[in-house]
């Protein structure tokens, strides 16, 4: 079995998030308000955060999750991109400022924010929100491209703790995601051959080790060996076009699957679920992967989810497979 060295990420939670500690008064207003804010560091530096924010907006998929099982009540997010297993997707009282692709942002408006918790997709609309809500605080914390995502899961948790004053309970968090982790660093031999794919379109599609969407990280994370290696390969979200026979040629011992199409378009008539993708392809009957029943499919709202909990959930169910296998 191969050792744990996910060691490495464990300091990094104490930098960029813990400037929190700084609170200041002022004076208390007419309805009880007593003005305090902290300060967090999120991807742009250190942000003054209301401490009892009145009027929150949420548009980041990674923290809709984590907002919601805290408790976090919104006033305006990105409804149209929430996963339909967020209690948010159905609460009416939430104004919807759509999906990246045709946002409603002037609707943020009407609902006077003064904290707006944005990134991810959204992340190209924050100086559209410093305009138009010039009085809000704007913190992004969500994973940066050019930093390793376990440490980055970790970090956005922490600081969205810290601004809604759920240290604990983001502690907590990150200690089951690192649990995680290490079940299945401990679970995995470096013998057996990876592959990761996107079912997308009911096509599946090849993703980058180390660079695609979602699974790509992984390969960092665990220090899987890929069972296959494309140069230039992409971070396409629908991951990169390559046969399903080149797929298949690779022989991969362990498949990890992200069903795309679970996530868009589970609900429409003609959704062929991954797991019949792939069951149903010729091309991979005789892959070790499919004969050995080795491929794991991440949890379906991933592709509109991709929180901490989703993650971790994914590793845990992973770390269990790889135990059955290896019995």
């Amino acid at each position: 079995m191969k050792t744990s060295r996910w060691m490495r990420g464990v300091g990094i939670l104490a930098i960029g998030a813990v400037a929190a500690a700084a609170c200041t008064s002022a004076t208390d207003s007419a309805d009880g308000d007593t003005g305090e804010v902290i300060v967090v560091e999120d991807n742009f530096g250190e942000q003054e955060v209301p401490a009892s924010a009145k009027s929150v907006v949420a548009t980041d998929n990674t923290s809709f999750q984590t907002l919601s099982d805290w408790g976090v009540e919104l006033t305006a997010g990105a409804v149209t991109l929430m996963p339909d297993t967020s209690p948010y997707k159905t609460d009416d009282d939430i104004i919807d400022l759509g999906s990246h692709r045709e946002p409603n942002l002037e609707a943020v408006v009407a609902v006077e924010p003064d904290l707006i918790i944005n990134g991810n997709r959204y992340g190209q609309y924050r100086d559209d929100f410093k305009s138009l809500a010039p009085d809000a605080a704007i913190v992004e914390v969500s994973p940066r491209d050019d930093e390793p995502l376990d440490d980055e899961l970790k970090r956005e948790t922490t600081v969205l703790g810290e601004v809604f004053g759920k240290e604990s309970e983001a502690e907590a968090l990150n200690e089951a995601f690192d649990e995680s982790i290490a079940r299945v660093q401990d679970a995995y031999d470096s013998d057996t051959t990876v592959m990761g794919v996107i079912v997308s379109g009911g096509q599946i599609r090849y993703v980058v080790p180390g660079k695609g969407r979602t699974i790509g990280p992984l390969f960092d994370i665990f220090d899987f060996t890929p069972a296959l290696e494309v140069p230039e390969g992409s971070d396409d979200h629908q991951g990169d076009d390559i046969s399903v026979e080149a797929i298949a040629a690779s022989n991969p011992d362990l498949i990890l699957v992200m069903d795309r199409d679970a996530a868009i378009s589970g609900d429409e008539e003609g959704f062929t679920p991954a797991q019949s993708v792939i069951e149903d392809s010729a091309a991979l009957q005789n892959v070790p992967a499919v004969k050995d029943g080795a491929v794991v499919y991440m949890p379906a709202d991933t592709y509109t989810n991709e929180s901490i909990q989703t993650y971790t959930a994914f590793f845990d169910q992973l770390a269990e497979r790889l135990d059955e296998l290896d019995a």
